[in-house]
């Protein structure tokens, strides 16, 4: 793909648990464009969070991991980086909204402060120039009386409302791309349409490029304009949406697409 935000090239994730080595994907290759929106489907354990995880250069606790390949992003290779060169990109360029806002929130430090944080950290803000930026931030994801709720503690917030929160940290910085890994699995479906709805306003917005990784179709449909399913560590099939949905080739694919619930009419039925 010419012009490529991200391209990845034969990418292997191997990891290493006490001593025991597991290669979880399998020389996978992908392209993401400038504000392109892209989807990841498979079940749980087929290696789409590794995947965007390696973007990241990030290791499950406990693990470590060896990559191979490439991973271009701009041209650069994220794995040739040393770690004090990827965390400059991490969080600035590209930022990762994950699946636990508990896990992923810091349970003693506000929600305000957390957010000016990662501003002075990227973007050399001023501690008052931050805060008034955080309360902007909070504002463009949907949270009420933002200026106040800035000084609460993440178990003051819903599940839906701490998601927002980490998505107003990971939009602070305006990345290039957002990676979503599950990003509605714990909420409600009427949160989750709400998140979805938000991560697609803030694409638009902001021109990001968006990842979204999920184990659901339904959640793919009308959130993207391709989509890659993975399977047991390899890429089994890709294409635009539409066509997927229409014709689908591979059996994998056929099967979580017949997972999907579907409203019937009652002409149907009879």
């Amino acid at each position: 793909m010419t012009g490529a935000l991200l391209e990845v090239r034969d990418l292997t994730a191997t990891f290493n648990r006490d001593g025991v080595p597991s290669q979880v994907v399998n020389g996978i290759s992908f392209d993401i464009a400038p504000g392109e929106a892209v989807g990841f489907v498979g079940e749980s354990g087929c290696g789409k969070s590794v995947t965007a995880r390696s973007i990241m250069r990030l290791a499950p606790e406990g693990s470590s991991v060896e990559w191979s390949g490439r991973i271009l992003f701009r041209g650069q290779d994220l794995l040739a980086l040393d770690e004090h060169a990827m965390r400059d990109v991490r969080g600035r360029r590209i930022a990762m909204v994950f699946q636990d806002p508990m896990a992923s929130l810091n349970p003693v430090m506000t929600i305000g402060a957390q957010l000016d944080d990662m501003l002075c950290r990227h973007t050399g803000l001023s501690r008052r120039a931050a805060r008034r930026r955080a309360v902007e931030l909070l504002d463009l994801v949907g949270i009420r009386d933002p200026a106040h709720r800035a000084d609460d503690y993440p178990h003051q917030f819903s599940g839906g409302m701490r998601q927002r929160v980490l998505i107003a940290i990971a939009v602070s910085c305006q990345p290039d791309l957002l990676i979503a890994d599950e990003p509605t699995t714990a909420l409600d479906v009427t949160v989750q349409a709400q998140i979805l709805r938000l991560l697609m306003r803030l694409r638009r917005e902001l021109g990001m490029a968006l990842m979204l990784i999920t184990h659901d179709f339904g959640v793919i449909a009308g959130m993207v304009a391709r989509v890659y399913v993975m399977h047991g560590g390899d890429i089994v099939e890709s294409g635009a949406v539409d066509a997927l949905f229409a014709a689908p080739r591979h059996a994998y694919t056929r099967a979580l697409l017949d997972a999907v619930p579907r409203i019937e009419t009652a002409g149907r039925r009879a």
